[in-house]
């Protein structure tokens, strides 16, 4: 296929031989994107590549050649797009087509006026609307500036991927991005192979090439096929690979009459008309909101990866979790062993005396040596020389475990490896296959398949261990004189050295994290592989598993048939002994069966599915691979459940928070267009000017979606159920709240257009421009306590938390600032003028009995949704007032 791909001569550079190394960046590239064997072996293999760019497998490269290494064969980055500049959102806020139709009007309303009264007031109209016009659009370019800001970090963030490299001689943990050519990478299950490399040494590897060459099959890589891709993920199996190449460097007509201003005047009137009844404020309102949490959630240990996750969440009526550093810290220590026939608690230092002196030296020997060489933990060496155990929690607790006992030097082995068959989740084992010094071949097993006399006393350890909460894992051993490589380990005549009781705590906190959610309507169902005995133990400690509930065991589970299924998935809270399998086909039944929406954490690779088939998907940021990371959502950074349930909130809090902006929105947008579509048919004028009608439509949208767009979420929220599938987002309790601030706005302004002269006692020389400056005066103040009023919808008192929502408080003061403004100092240019003490007192007054039609209309009763049908049998959403 690559045939004469090594023919193309490279030559070394005099930078490339200056800096040590004897390979050219262009060629050590081809070998492994071309997939070169020629080329490969010219050079001398693994071992000849290596030494030509000064690296070796044991110590990995030095770090004081970094610089020469990015210097000469490149950084392992991208080349980012440029970040957008302001005035960009200027220009892509000018592109909306009623802005360009507004301005277009605009123009002909300053030409036409200009043509028959003159300057300077025949710009007033024209002018008036441009600038309006160019207040909205900077506000929204704003808006949508800092928001791009906020994804931009939000990005920086989800970039933030981490792999383990051998460099110095010691284990280091470090981001992709300071990767370089010659370094050793640790991989394993789950992981993101980040550059290209070669296959140095490792156990079963099988790479997901699927992203690169189509192809479902999982490749096998092997010293005879040394080839390792960038972006392929690993499937199986562990290795060490060699870097040799950075992955990341992979668009006028002129009309003179005073009936041609007239036309364009309605013209231009009837435009902005559409504008105002447009929503164009909810997308920005949404987005807003989105955002908002999304940047909150980063303080609280959540990133969010897809921006209407954070409102999904909140609809969310159950929760599938994982068990193992979720609900439980994930520290995990060996609490308890079963050796020769004798339980043991190792609680403390005088515990492992007890246990040395307690057990023959044989069996000792068997349980270090099974410990030690039956693991995918490794001991390595910092810095400063301090040993650290790296690999799974349940791995380093049994690693540790045997350094207690033994102090154990990992140098010291007398076995040599010969094959390992590494943990998954399907096979649920490791086995390793080692030599010893006899001569003879040993296998080590964490499954121990147990006789009928045996089996009694064992179960009956493991179900004491479990009642006690302790994870069981066994380990036993096999003696054999030869060994088929392409064999899979035995799966009988082993012997049982031991089984451990592993203690992984439940977290602070997760108790009440729980109980949240059972007052929030959540169902909070336990998936986890563990025993059943163990997993019941801890939901009980939890407070997941109820005297209603079912645990339920995974090979049960998958053998149920769907009408067994439909009766049983209400019930059940725990499932133990599960696979990935059974969680996505839990998933899937209870959004297809009974239209849940449904939450799920997962860590690893094979719980991808089940994320992707969720409506919301929780990865593990800690625990998770990278694989699982891709799959969700929501990426749980601390890996703690109490951080799940601070999402809920959140997404509740969008939820209500774009509720409450489209009641305030339908509530001004109904007013201002029935009192000019009446108006105009009875006087055949409208009260509200383009400009007015424009500066009502940047209330409603920019500055209502930034002040009712950042409410912050309170406990009150998760004390109702969550909001189903189908459900009209528009409530009943909206329509009311709607209707009764519309009627009363209505008859306020209808008095005032149509007999505000004779109820004002307004006299003077232009009583007409008084009345047309005082009712868009009281339309503009009552929006503003309309605003205030639409914080809650239920509640009566609306002021509580305002005074510490200092965004809310701010957007009301801008907007008290505009109004003012406009009413008193722009004059002709907005169609008003100044108005005096009394008939401003007289608009505030007006406008602040918007609240207290607030609290008259929320002691109506009125039925809520259909939020009762829940499937979890929570009572609906209360409807009427709230005096808190």
């Amino acid at each position: 296929m690559f045939e004469g791909a090594s023919k193309k001569e490279y030559k070394l550079t005099e930078d490339i031989m200056n800096a040590g190394f004897s390979i050219n960046p262009d060629e050590l590239a081809s070998i492994t994107s071309k997939h070169d064997m020629k080329a490969f072996k010219m050079h001398g293999g693994v071992d000849g590549i290596s030494k030509k760019i000064r690296s070796t497998f044991d110590r990995g490269i030095s770090t004081s050649d970094l610089d020469k290494r990015q210097m000469i064969y490149g950084e392992n980055r991208y080349a980012e797009k440029p970040a957008r500049s302001f005035w960009a959102f200027v220009w892509d806020a000018l592109q909306d087509m009623t802005l360009i139709i507004l301005m277009v009007c605009a123009v002909l309303s300053a030409v036409v006026g200009l043509a028959s009264e003159g300057w300077p007031k025949g710009m007033y109209d024209g002018l008036g609307i441009i600038l309006s016009i160019l207040l909205v659009v900077m506000v929204t370019a704003i808006s949508d500036y800092r928001q791009s800001l906020q994804f931009k970090e939000l990005d920086n963030e989800k970039k933030k991927i981490f792999i383990h490299v051998t460099r110095d001689g010691t284990r280091q943990k470090i981001s992709i991005y300071d990767l370089v050519v010659g370094d050793i990478v640790h991989l394993s299950i789950g992981d993101q192979v980040p550059a290209d490399g070669l296959f140095i040494h490792g156990y079963s590897l099988l790479l997901d090439e699927s992203s690169l060459s189509g192809e479902s099959d999982p490749v096998y890589i092997s010293e005879d096929k040394p080839f390792i891709l960038a972006g392929t993920k690993v499937q199986d199996g562990s290795a060490k690979i060699f870097l040799i190449e950075k992955c990341l460097t992979v668009g006028l007509f002129k009309w003179y009459s005073t009936d041609a201003l007239t036309i364009v005047n309605y013209f231009a009137t009837a435009v902005t008309i559409i504008v105002v009844a447009v929503p164009e404020g909810l997308p920005l309102a949404v987005t807003l909101s989105l955002a908002f949490a999304m940047k909150q959630l980063m303080k609280d240990k959540a990133l969010v990866r897809h921006l209407s996750a954070c409102e999904t969440m909140g609809s969310a009526g159950t929760i599938c979790t994982d068990k193992t550093g979720t609900l439980t810290t994930n520290h995990m220590v060996v609490d308890k062993i079963w050796i020769s026939e004798v339980s043991k608690s190792l609680s403390n230092n005088n515990s492992l005396d007890d246990l040395n002196s307690a057990i023959p030296s044989t069996t000792l020997n068997m349980l270090l040596q099974g410990i030690f060489e039956n693991t995918s933990a490794e001991v390595v060496k910092d810095k400063d020389g301090k040993q650290t155990v790296l690999g799974t929690p349940t791995e380093r607790a049994i690693l540790e475990f045997g350094l207690m006992l033994e102090g154990h030097d990992t140098e010291d082995r007398t076995c040599t490896k010969v094959k390992v068959e590494p943990f998954n989740s399907v096979k649920k084992k490791m086995a390793v296959l080692v030599s010893v010094p006899n001569g003879t071949y040993r296998w080590f097993s964490k499954v121990f398949l147990c006789s009928d006399a045996q089996r009694k006393n064992i179960l009956d350890t493991i179900n004491s261990f479990a009642c006690d909460a302790l994870r069981t894992l066994c380990l036993a051993y096999k003696d054999v004189k030869d060994f088929n490589n392409e064999a899979e380990s035995p799966t009988s005549g082993f012997t049982l050295i031991c089984i451990f009781g592993i203690k992984d705590p439940v977290r602070p906190g997760v108790k009440d994290a729980v109980k949240a959610c059972i007052s929030a309507g959540i169902i909070v169902r336990m998936v986890t592989g563990d025993n059943i005995n163990t997993a019941k133990a801890i939901a009980k400690e939890c407070g997941i598993l109820t005297d209603d509930g079912i645990a339920i065991e995974g090979p049960e589970f998958r053998n149920k048939s769907p009408e067994e299924m439909r009766d049983l998935i209400p019930k059940i809270q725990v499932m133990a002994r599960s696979l990935p399998l059974d969680k996505h086909t839990l998933v899937t039944n209870l959004r297809g069966m009974f239209r849940e929406v449904v939450a799920v954490t997962g860590d690893g690779t094979n719980d991808a599915p089940a994320l992707h088939e969720s409506d919301i998907g929780l990865a593990m940021g800690i625990a998770g691979t990278e694989v699982a990371k891709e799959s969700a959502d929501v990426i749980v950074l601390d890996d703690n459940f109490t951080t799940i349930i601070n999402v809920a909130r959140w997404g509740r809090a969008v939820y209500l928070n774009i509720q409450k902006f489209v009641q305030f929105q339908l509530t001004v947008n109904i007013v201002a267009l029935v009192i000019n579509f009446v108006s105009a048919c009875i006087t055949g004028s409208a009260p509200l000017t383009a400009v007015q009608l424009l500066w009502v439509n940047m209330i409603m949208d920019t500055l209502g979606a930034l002040a009712l767009a950042t409410e912050p979420p309170n406990d009150d929220m998760m004390k109702r159920p969550p909001v189903g599938r189908g459900e009209s987002f528009i409530t009943k309790i909206m329509w009311r709240n709607i209707i009764g601030q519309s009627l009363y706005q209505l008859v306020v302004l209808g008095a005032l257009m149509f007999g505000g002269e004779r109820l004002l006692n307004i006299k003077g020389e232009c009583p007409i421009a008084v009345i047309n400056t005082s009712s868009p005066n009281a339309h503009g103040d009552a929006s503003v306590f309309n605003e205030i009023n639409s914080r809650e919808m239920q509640k009566i008192n609306v002021f509580h938390g305002m005074f510490s929502n200092w965004i809310f408080l701010g957007i009301i003061a801008v907007t008290v600032a505009f109004q003012v403004v406009i009413i008193e100092f722009l004059g002709t240019f907005a169609s008003t003028v100044p108005l005096d003490w009394q008939l401003w007192l007289v608009s505030i007054g007006l406008g602040s009995i918007s609240l207290i039609v607030g609290a008259i209309l929320k002691c109506i009763p009125v039925e809520s949704g259909g939020t009762s049908a829940s499937p979890n049998g929570y009572a609906p959403l209360p409807s009427g007032p709230d005096n808190i």
